[in-house]
């Protein structure tokens, strides 16, 4: 692998990184009132969605496996 591939793979992954991290930093903001703060009905709605994620993510990976 040349250098330039090289360079071009890390910064295809460090940009998509920051692009997600940023992403997920305005949908977060959105969700928040004018103060910052979440109130507890939207705090446990984004646990559900996170343990929601959390559990697609598991099943995807166990029906790769089956494969």
């Amino acid at each position: 692998m040349n250098i330039n591939r090289f360079v071009a793979m890390l910064t295809r992954i460090v940009s998509g990184k920051l692009l997600n991290w940023g992403l997920n930093k305005g949908i977060r903001k959105m969700n928040s009132d004018a103060s910052g703060r979440q109130s507890p009905q939207q705090r446990s709605r984004e646990k559900q969605a996170r343990q929601a994620v959390k559990r697609a993510r598991q099943a995807a990976r166990i029906t790769r496996r089956m494969k």
